[in-house]
Parts: structure tokens; sequence; C-alpha cells
């Protein structure tokens, strides 16, 4: 495993230990060059899942680009990365345990919305009012509508 400091190609593991209910093992690592210190997972490598676009163009799902979505939705929000990447964990778990190979992108933003409603009420708008395309006040009103009502 490469240093990603010093770009050194060894180092040893320091601790390891299960994460994300057994579904990947956390490894803290020393660069035997610096001895700076750097954490990995290994997962078992699953099925590709495919997300069709809006646009019918298909991607490979990538929970990095689905975490930077929700990063940017709890930006200066008291909402903590391990909180958001058990989010994203489940998601891909809950894909992963589906059938279906190919997914609308449509339902993983719903997924990611439904997440973020537990996580942070602030987050979820931003995030609905990207993934939801509004286009006037009236369709961000009708949503914070749709939020209130659910939660009352």
């Amino acid at each position: 495993m490469k240093c990603p400091y010093c770009l050194y190609p060894e180092s040893k593991v320091i601790d390891s230990r299960p994460a994300d209910d057994g579904q990947r093992i956390r490894r803290r690592r020393e660069c035997i060059k610096c001895n700076k210190r750097f954490t990995t997972y290994e997962a078992i490598e699953g099925q590709p899942v495919i997300i069709i676009k809006r646009d019918k163009s298909r991607q490979v799902f990538d929970r990095n680009k689905l975490l930077s979505g929700m990063l940017r939705a709890c930006e200066k929000r008291p909402v903590s990365l391990d909180t958001l990447e058990n989010a994203i964990d489940e998601i891909e778990s809950q894909l992963q345990n589906s059938l279906e190979r190919e997914v609308p992108s449509v339902l993983l933003g719903e997924m990611a919305l439904e997440k973020l409603k537990n996580i942070d009420e602030i987050a979820y708008v931003r995030f609905a009012s990207v993934y939801r395309d509004f286009k006037d006040i009236q369709s961000f009103m009708d949503e914070l509508k749709k939020f209130l009502g659910e939660n009352n």
C-alpha cells in the first residue's frame, strides 16, 4: 500500500478491525519511510451497480460521488463524516442486496433524501433543492410543506 504522503510503496499494519457491520475491514497503517499514519479500508468486491441517469446514460455507482453531494448539503451543519459514511454504507448495502444490477438515479436520490431526512433537516432541503431541480420558489415551498407535513 503506497503512503499517501511520501508515496513510498511499503507500510505496516498497526491495527485492523471490522467496520460497517463487518462489511469492510479498517486498517491503520504506518509508512516505513516517513512514519506517518493513514487509514485504509478493505472490502469484498461486489457486483457493480449501474446507475441509469435521467438522460438514459449509465454510470457505475460511485459512493464518493454520492458522499460529495451529501457533504455539500451538510456544509456548515453539525453532521459528522462518520454519520454520512454510515448512511452511504446503508444505501450501498441496499443496492448490493437488491436483485437489480441497474438502478434509476431517481431511486438513488430518493434513498439519499430518506437518509438525510433522518440526519439533518437543513441538509435534506439543500439536497432536495439540487436533486429535484427546483425551478421557482413555489416548487421549493411545496417541498417544504411536504416535508413539514410528514414530520407532524
